[in-house]
């Protein structure tokens, strides 16, 4: 399961996304979502929250939850606090995690997560809410294909 965050300057508008795969890079379900505004981090949080949601909801008991946010990952890990802004968030996402079921967070680079990054930009486009993708238009087929095949992108990094 990979999700993402995306933020819109200067509307500040915020949206989620997320693609489940099986472990040979096959699509298995995917949404995206228009949050309004919020925080980037927040946004990740939600993406994170609708995608572990999405997993459980079809079934799977063995889940790689990968997320390029390093901030995400701390406040959603077990055993940090939860007195700041997206405790609720947080909370929901323990709770789900708490389930009877293995599930591994794991951090990768922005540079392998441009599908759900694709997915996280369509909900701009959207209502708020969620919605769950039923068909593959050619971005989403195209970085699917990308990210299965372990596409790479050149970035320095200071």
């Amino acid at each position: 399961m990979n999700s993402d965050g995306s933020l819109l300057r200067p509307s500040e508008s915020t949206a989620a996304g997320g693609a489940l795969r099986d472990g040979q890079g096959r699509l298995l379900g995917a949404f995206s979502m228009n949050l309004g505004r919020c925080t980037i981090t927040r946004a990740e949080i939600w993406g994170a929250l609708r995608g572990l949601q999405m997993a459980w909801d079809s079934g799977h008991r063995r889940v790689e939850l990968q997320l390029d946010s390093t901030t995400a990952i701390s406040l959603l890990s077990p055993g940090s606090p939860t007195n700041h802004q997206h405790a609720n968030l947080v909370i929901q996402f323990r709770e789900l995690l708490g389930r009877d079921w293995e599930v591994v967070i794991r951090h990768i680079y922005r540079e392998a997560n441009f599908l759900a990054d694709c997915l996280a930009h369509k909900g701009h486009l959207l209502y708020p809410g969620a919605f769950s993708v039923t068909c593959m238009d050619p971005d989403v087929e195209r970085w699917l294909l990308y990210d299965s095949v372990g596409g790479f992108v050149v970035r320095e990094v200071n």
